[in-house]
């Protein structure tokens, strides 16, 4: 199994570190007096120190003294992916089995951690099959038309061939980035150029909460696949 699973822990602190905080539904934009930022959950006054929430069940923070924030701005909600009201759910399309086998098989055929796919697809789409985004990408990997043309995606909104295609593409950024999974899914948000314009992971907002988001959902992910064997383990 990739090196991506072992660093997956030291990345994401460091990307903590890196003022990087999770929320799935908006963020607290901090910008403190040093010019640094962080973007977390929530935060809440304690005394003269202020706590930046990692996650929203208050179980992570970091605490730093107030008169250290310059100012905390609310950033708006993730762009809303919608279905076109144009298509309607057809009969055919996957059930949760169903998509569980087709996650299996792309990560089987890549190498790469089902569940990692499966919180790539939450963060891009909701597991929504005919999603569409404002900047029109496409389908559960959200593709864009040009992208899926080059993964030989003929249509982004087929459950099997968007999650081929955005499971080859991923493993071409973690392939690129020598298994750095942060590195792979900021260039998976922004684009490759971005990352290289960088020298890392992009100071864009949206991406830096996206790589975040993700990484958090794959480890809660594999918390919870632990917690059930150690449950069942008599």
């Amino acid at each position: 199994m990739r090196a991506v699973y072992r660093r997956l822990i030291m990345v994401f602190f460091c990307l903590i570190a890196s003022a990087l905080c999770l929320s799935a539904h908006g963020l607290d934009h901090v910008t403190l007096r040093n010019g640094f930022t962080v973007d977390c959950a929530h935060h809440s006054a304690v005394g003269d120190r202020t706590r930046l929430f990692i996650s929203r069940d208050d179980s992570s923070y970091q605490e730093l003294a107030s008169e250290q924030i310059a100012a905390i701005e609310m950033l708006p909600d993730p762009p809303v992916i919608s279905l076109p009201t144009s298509v309607l759910k057809p009969a055919g399309e996957p059930t949760a089995a169903e998509l569980r086998k087709l996650l299996e098989s792309a990560g089987s055929t890549h190498d790469i951690d089902v569940e990692l796919l499966a919180s790539v697809i939450k963060a891009e789409s909701a597991f929504n099959t005919h999603a569409v985004s404002r900047t029109g990408a496409q389908g559960l990997m959200q593709l864009m038309p040009g992208t899926a043309q080059k993964l030989g995606v003929e249509d982004a909104f087929r459950a099997d061939e968007n999650i081929a295609g955005g499971t080859a593409y991923l493993d071409s950024l973690l392939k690129l980035y020598k298994d750095n999974l942060a590195l792979a899914l900021a260039a998976y948000n922004a684009g490759p150029g971005a990352v290289a314009r960088y020298h890392g992971i992009p100071p864009f907002r949206e991406t830096r909460a996206y790589v975040v988001r993700v990484m958090t959902e794959f480890a809660r992910r594999k918390r919870a696949i632990a917690s059930s064997a150690a449950m069942a383990t008599p």
